[in-house]
C-alpha cells in the first residue's frame, strides 16, 4: 500500500468528519441538543444515522467472516433486519417511542423507561445495564476495525485501538449526538459506495451470481470434516435441522441478532431526534436499502469467497485466514481487490467503526451522566459534566476489553449483546406503548427476570461462552450445567418468552397499580 496515497485521503476524510463534528458542536446549545439533538433532525440523515450505527465492522468483518464459515443461511438475519430492524422499528416501535419521549421529556432510553412507568428504580437499573455490559459490544466493533487496520495496513494491532478509540472520543465529547449524526450520514454513504463496489466486484471474480452460486454448491464436498459432523451440508443450504450448527446459526446469530435488534437503545435514541411520524415513514425506504446493501452483501461476500480462495490458492477461506475468522473480509480484499479500492474499503471500515462506536460510547456517558447520577441528584463530577466523564469511562472500558477478548469472538460477542436486550428489554418496551394493563411492578419483574436468565444462561449452559468463563467448571466441576442441546441454544429463546411471561402474569396480578399510577391516562393519550 501507497502511504503517500492513503495518508492525504485519510486526511481529507478526517477532515470532512472533523468538519461536521463542528457544525454539530456550534449548533449544541442545550442538553436537548446533546442527548436528543433537538427533536428536529433531517429524516435522511436519522436514516443513515440510523443504518451506520446498526451497521458496525461486526457486521462488516465479523459476520462476513462467519458467513465463509456457516454460508449464505445468515441471510435471513437480512431479512430480519430489514423487517424488524426498519420497517417494524421505524413504523411501529419509533412512532411511539418519539411521541411518548417528546411528551414526558425523555432525552433516554433508559429515562423514557422510567418516566413511562413512572420508576427511578427502572431507569437506574437500565442505565446500569447499558453502562456495565455495552462495553463488551463496543469492544468488538473496535477489535473490527482493529484487525482490518492491522491486516490491510500492517499496522500494530494495539496502535489501531487506540486511534480509533481517540478519533471517536473527539467526536463525542465535543457534539454530542449531533456531531454523531451528522459523521454518521457521511460514514454511511463512504460505506454503501464501499460495499456496492466490493459485493459486484466479488462476484465478478467468480463468473457472474449463477456460475458463482453453482461452483460454491458443487463445492459440498469440500466442508471440513469437523462442520459436517455438526449438521454443515454445504455453503448454499441450510444446516441440517436441529444440529448444533443450526442452533447456533438460527437462535443466535439470526434471532439473537434478529430480534433483538428491535430493543437495542443506541437504535431507539435516533427515533427521538426527529420531529414528526412523517420523518420516520420518510425514513424506512432509505434504511431498508442501506441495511440490504451492507449485511446482504457482507453475507453474500464471505460464503462466495470460498469459491475465490479455493480456485486461486487451493484453499477455503478459512484456511486462507489462518483460522480466524475475523480475518476472512480484510484477507479476501487483500488478495481480490486492486490497491485503489484497499483505500476506499479502509474508509468504508473506519465509517462503520466510528459511526457505531461513537453512538455506543454517546449513549454509555448519557446512561452513566443522565440515567444513573443525574437520578440521584448528581449532575457534576471534577467540575465536568457527568456524561462526558461516562464517555471517557465508556471509552477506556472498551479498549480495555479490545486487549483481553480472544479472537474469532465479533459476531458471538454483537449476538450476546443483541440477545440480552431482546430478552431484558423488548416485552417491557412492547407493554409501554402498546398495553394499557401493564403496569411498574410488572415491568420491574420483567427486566430483572430477562437480564437474570440471560446472564446465568451464558455463564452456566451456553458453552461457547461458559467454557471460557469457567464459572460453571469451577462450581459445579463441569462446563456446562446440561447436555446438548442446551449447549446450543441461545439464552435469548427461554430467557425473551420467560421475561414476557413474567411481564403479563405480575401486571395482571398488579393491575389496580396501572390504574393508581395513571398509566391508562397516558395510553389513551398515545
Amino acid at each position: 500500500m501507497n502511504f503517500a496515497v492513503l495518508i492525504p485521503i485519510l486526511l481529507l476524510y478526517l477532515g470532512i468528519m472533523s468538519a461536521l463534528a463542528y457544525y454539530g458542536y456550534k449548533t449544541t446549545r442545550s442538553e436537548a441538543d446533546y442527548l436528543v439533538g433537538g427533536r428536529d433532525i433531517n429524516p435522511t440523515v436519522m436514516a443513515l444515522s440510523y443504518g451506520a450505527t446498526f451497521i458496525s465492522t461486526s457486521s462488516l468483518i465479523g459476520f462476513g467472516g462467519v458467513a465463509s464459515l456457516y454460508g449464505f443461511g445468515l441471510l435471513w438475519l437480512c431479512f430480519l433486519n430489514i423487517v424488524f430492524g426498519v420497517f417494524v422499528s421505524f413504523v411501529f416501535f419509533g412512532t411511539r417511542i418519539r411521541k411518548v419521549s417528546a411528551q414526558l421529556e425523555a432525552y433516554t432510553f433508559a429515562e423514557l423507561l422510567g418516566k413511562r412507568y413512572q420508576s427511578k428504580f427502572i431507569t437506574v437499573f437500565s442505565g446500569i445495564i447499558i453502562f456495565v455490559f455495552m462495553p463488551a459490544y463496543t469492544s468488538i466493533v473496535l477489535v473490527g476495525g482493529g484487525r482490518f487496520l492491522q491486516e490491510t495496513l500492517s499496522m500494530n494491532y494495539n496502535v489501531a485501538l487506540l486511534v480509533l478509540a481517540i478519533v471517536v472520543g473527539f467526536y463525542v465529547l465535543s457534539g454530542g449526538i449531533k456531531a454523531v449524526m451528522y459523521t454518521d450520514a457521511f460514514a454511511a454513504v463512504v460505506m454503501f459506495i464501499g460495499m456496492s463496489i466490493f459485493l459486484f466486484m466479488s462476484y465478478k471474480a467468480v463468473g457472474g451470481v449463477i456460475d458463482g452460486h453453482a461452483g460454491l454448491t458443487a463445492m459440498k464436498d469440500l466442508v471440513p470434516k469437523a462442520l459436517v459432523e455438526q449438521g454443515h451440508q454445504g455453503w448454499t443450504s441450510m444446516p441440517e435441522l436441529g444440529s448444533p450448527i443450526w442452533w447456533t446459526l438460527v437462535s443466535t446469530i439470526v434471532m439473537g441478532v434478529g430480534i433483538g435488534v428491535l430493543a437495542q437503545p443506541q437504535l431507539a435514541m435516533r427515533f427521538m431526534t426527529v420531529k414528526n411520524n412523517k420523518a420516520l415513514y420518510r425514513s424506512v425506504i432509505v434504511g431498508g436499502v442501506f441495511i440490504f446493501f451492507m449485511t446482504g452483501a457482507a453475507f453474500m461476500i464471505g460464503p462466495i469467497s470460498n469459491l475465490y480462495f479455493q480456485d486461486k490458492v487451493g484453499q477455503l477461506s478459512i484456511e486462507a485466514a489462518k483460522g480466524n475468522v475475523d480475518l476472512v473480509i480484510p484477507t479476501f480484499i487483500n488478495h481480490l481487490m486492486p490497491d485503489w479500492f484497499v483505500y476506499l474499503f479502509t474508509l468504508t471500515l473506519l465509517s462503520a467503526a466510528i459511526s457505531t462506536i461513537s453512538s455506543l460510547i454517546h449513549l454509555q456517558g448519557s446512561a452513566f451522566g443522565q440515567d444513573i447520577l443525574k437520578s440521584f441528584g448528581v449532575k457534576n463530577l471534577f467540575g465536568m459534566d457527568a456524561s462526558r466523564i461516562g464517555v471517557l469511562i465508556g471509552i477506556v472500558a472498551a479498549v480495555i476489553l479490545s486487549y483481553i477478548l480472544p479472537g474469532g469472538v465479533i459476531a458471538q460477542a454483537t449476538a450476546f449483546w443483541f440477545g440480552m436486550c431482546a430478552a431484558g428489554f423488548l416485552p417491557v418496551m412492547i407493554g409501554a406503548f402498546f398495553w394499557e394493563n401493564s403496569t411498574r411492578t410488572g415491568a420491574k419483574a420483567s427486566m430483572v427476570t430477562g437480564f437474570a436468565v440471560s446472564i446465568l444462561g451464558f455463564l452456566f449452559l451456553h458453552e461457547k461462552e461458559a467454557a471460557v468463563l469457567g464459572l460453571s467448571k469451577a462450581l459445579f466441576g463441569k462446563d456446562t450445567l446440561f447436555a446438548y442441546p442446551m449447549t446450543h441454544v441461545d439464552p435469548l429463546i427461554y430467557a425473551l418468552p420467560l421475561s414476557a411471561i413474567v411481564f403479563v402474569v405480575v401486571s395482571l396480578l398488579t393491575k389496580k397499580e396501572a390504574e393508581k399510577t395513571g398509566q391508562h391516562h397516558q395510553e389513551k393519550v398515545i
